[in-house]
């Protein structure tokens, strides 16, 4: 009767596992991941982190979060600055109803900013690729897509080029999105890393963004953060495709 027991060991073996304690399925995976460089001034700061607080609890978006197949996203929000100064201020959170919403938004404006060093979007960005290949596992989640939403003021001047860095998210099946914020160049501490040749939401177009509908947004100075963020987190959340670049 050994070859019976034998037998039923490997029909166990075969059959699905369950989910592990926590687990939950969610629509989208989305990295919030916001410049803090120098030449984002305290006043400049302040009104980003309004802006994300105002967006998260936006009926809109809440709409767009609940009419998705799960009802749900997770969000992780994380400032960078210089290529060593990339840090996750508020960890992997399910947003799926207006409490939920709430909380995050709390958290988001509750945290104190980070640095205020150079501007590493490649940094940025890898530190979002490990947080969706390895913390968002951990956190129990799975995301049917996984997002990095870029927000900044300038080019990236620390760190790896971003190019590659963006193409490597792209393989990974990961779409990179942008928030461009324009600022007057004459009151710049460099003017050409917030206007560069072309402009700044052409930069971000070529060298950031990428994967399927990936797309930028721009917005006139910091006073319109929050009026972008929340028609990108409508976007990004109801995954409606879009041109790669969008108007103002």
């Amino acid at each position: 009767m050994r070859w019976l027991g034998t037998l039923l060991l490997i029909a166990t073996l075969l059959l699905p596992r369950p989910a592990p304690a926590g687990e939950r399925s969610v629509d989208l995976a989305l990295v919030l991941l916001t410049d803090v460089s120098r030449s984002v001034d305290s006043r400049e700061y302040a009104l980003m982190k309004q802006g994300y607080a105002d967006a998260l609890t936006d009926p809109r978006v809440l709409a767009a979060i609940t009419g998705g197949q799960h009802a749900a996203i997770a969000v992780i929000y994380v400032e960078f600055a210089g290529a060593h100064e990339v840090r996750t201020m508020v960890d992997w959170t399910v947003v799926h109803d207006a409490a939920s919403a709430a909380a995050l938004a709390a958290r988001v404006k509750s945290a104190p900013r980070a640095f205020w060093g150079r501007t590493s979007i490649s940094a940025g960005i890898e530190h979002a690729m490990a947080a969706l290949a390895h913390d968002l596992a951990a956190s129990g989640i799975e995301a049917a897509r996984h997002v990095i939403d870029v927000c900044g003021d300038g080019t990236n001047n620390s760190g790896r080029e971003v190019g590659p860095v963006r193409d490597e998210a792209v393989a990974a099946g990961i779409t990179v999105n942008a928030l461009v914020i324009h600022s007057d160049p004459a009151t710049a501490w460099i003017a050409a890393h917030v206007d560069p040749p072309g402009g700044l939401t052409n930069w971000f177009r070529e060298h950031v963004i990428g994967g399927t509908g990936a797309f930028v947004l721009e917005v006139e100075d910091f006073n319109s953060f929050g009026h972008g963020i929340t028609r990108k987190l409508i976007t990004e959340i109801a995954g409606t495709p879009r041109p790669r670049f969008a108007a103002r």
